[in-house]
């Protein structure tokens, strides 16, 4: 079987390995000569914690494993299995953490409620006051900007698979594709996986999308002088993520607000030590197009600021600033959007921060729902 992958991200990286696996001869278009989405500006995170109960967490559990099973193959992904811990350092937090430690999936997010003794044995970097942390051992980070090259050298030892950069395709149709330099590829299944790139050839196949764009900032230091042997989540983690929501956390809403910076701008920390010891620090959310062209500085701030906080001393230089957006599925139950919008034309878009963490089972599930 001829299978024609659009999008160099990611998402349309797992399809073509999933074809591969399938047996299929696979070509992967992507109209930039590298991928520079949302792939490449995030965190790497393999985030199991924060996902929804029911079919989200469930597939991201199916993905942690293939993430695994995937890095055995390639180890240049620099897959991780770190864990994270959600810091809490109020009553409020505190209480938030301990429902969510209670709760009958814990077990399966590898998730408890840690002292601060506890948490600092685990990871000695964070030295600043807290009341405890959130473990999450089923968490995990890759390398998100060697990612997708490790994955296509791995998939181009098999023989079976072009990588064509620098090409948009334009025209699609039953058993066929055409780029914009005219080139015309023969394909048995076309999968479309544009990330936010909603415009254009998406647009012409299907005008009302349920799909959102959305905006973030992050930033990367240079290296810090020591591990950080788990990913960092603070307690604004629980105000973002779904599967933490409580009575505990709406009361944790009405007594301890989140700063009005934080607030405005749909904030939460994370941190992750990339391989060669910088710290990747967010993020953001901007859910109002058109986005502006430029980077904030207050939420920049306001990271810096708590990140310090957690670790007990200053951050190393901000070597790195950027900008990214993504597709989201506007029903925030729905985890991808999929649909067959022609005869053998597939699009899949729209998983949103849970890219990076689903690819894997989502490829799945497209070939699956493919072959019926």
């Amino acid at each position: 079987m001829r299978t024609l992958i659009v999008g160099g991200g990611v998402l349309g990286t797992m399809h073509a390995l999933r074809a591969l696996e399938l047996g299929h001869e696979v070509v992967q278009v992507e109209r930039e000569p590298e991928a520079r989405g949302a792939s490449v500006r995030n965190f790497g995170l393999v985030w199991v914690s924060g996902r929804r109960p029911g079919p989200e967490l469930e597939l991201a559990m199916r993905a942690r494993r293939a993430w695994e099973r995937i890095a055995a193959d390639v180890p240049d992904l620099g897959f991780r299995a770190n864990g994270s811990l959600t810091v809490v350092r109020t009553a409020g937090e505190l209480a938030a953490a301990e429902d969510f430690a209670g709760r009958a999936d814990a077990a399966e997010r590898g998730a408890e409620l840690l002292g601060p003794a506890e948490v600092r044995a685990l990871n000695p970097a964070l030295r600043g006051d807290l009341l405890g942390a959130l473990w999450c051992e089923q968490d995990a980070a890759v390398e998100p900007r060697t990612a997708q090259p490790a994955l296509r050298a791995h998939l181009a030892a098999t023989g079976r698979y072009t990588w064509s950069p620098g090409r948009e395709i334009r025209e699609v149709g039953p058993g066929w594709a055409r780029d914009d330099a005219g080139q015309r590829y023969e394909a048995d299944l076309v999968v479309l996986c544009t990330g936010a790139a909603l415009g254009g050839l998406v647009r012409e196949l299907r005008p009302e999308l349920p799909v959102r764009r959305v905006r973030l900032q992050m930033m990367q230091t240079e290296p810090l002088d020591e591990p950080l042997p788990t990913s960092v989540a603070d307690g604004d983690s629980m105000r973002y993520y779904p599967a933490y929501r409580s009575a505990a956390l709406d009361a944790l809403g009405d007594a301890e607000p989140q700063p009005p910076v934080a607030a405005d701008n749909g904030m939460q920390l994370l941190v992750v030590q990339r391989r060669d010891g910088g710290l990747t620090i967010g993020d953001t959310h901007d859910y109002a197009e058109p986005f502006p062209f430029d980077v904030r500085e207050d939420p920049y701030d306001h990271l810096a600021t708590r990140a310090a906080e957690l670790l007990g001393r200053p951050l190393p230089r901000i070597s790195r600033r950027w900008a990214g957006v993504y597709a989201q599925t506007r029903d925030p139950e729905v985890v991808v959007h999929r649909e067959q919008v022609l005869s053998g034309v597939w699009l899949v878009t729209g998983p949103g921060g849970r890219g990076m963490t689903c690819s894997p089972a989502i490829a799945e599930d497209t070939f699956r729902e493919v072959r019926g």
